[in-house]
């Protein structure tokens, strides 16, 4: 197999991990009461728009206490600007706490 099969392969395997952690963050807004599940499709391209935009750290926001776990989850949905399509790049003056950008 070459570098760039191999290369592709850890890159594929790094975004369904990542996928799994939106998942995640998914049902913890649903039982805490945040979202409901018919909201699944839309909120998991907000979680991915934002985690594109600003690098989420995700084990982190998952880790979370309930209050910083709801600001960047609710700051995400009432902050993105869907109206130029996936992914989306607007998010006003919102920056999530668990932003991985320095």
């Amino acid at each position: 197999m070459g570098k760039i099969q191999n290369f592709n392969k850890m890159k594929e395997k790094e975004e369904k991990k990542r996928r799994s952690k939106y998942a995640d963050i998914m049902v913890r807004a649903t039982v805490m009461g945040l979202m409901e599940e018919s909201e699944d499709v839309e909120r998991m391209m907000d979680i991915e728009s934002a985690d594109r935009k600003f690098n989420l750290r995700l084990d982190d926001w998952l880790k979370a206490d309930d209050f910083n776990f709801a600001h960047d989850f609710l700051g995400i949905r009432d902050s993105i600007d869907r109206s130029k399509g996936f992914p989306a790049t607007d998010f006003g003056f919102f920056v999530p706490r668990f932003s991985g950008l320095n």
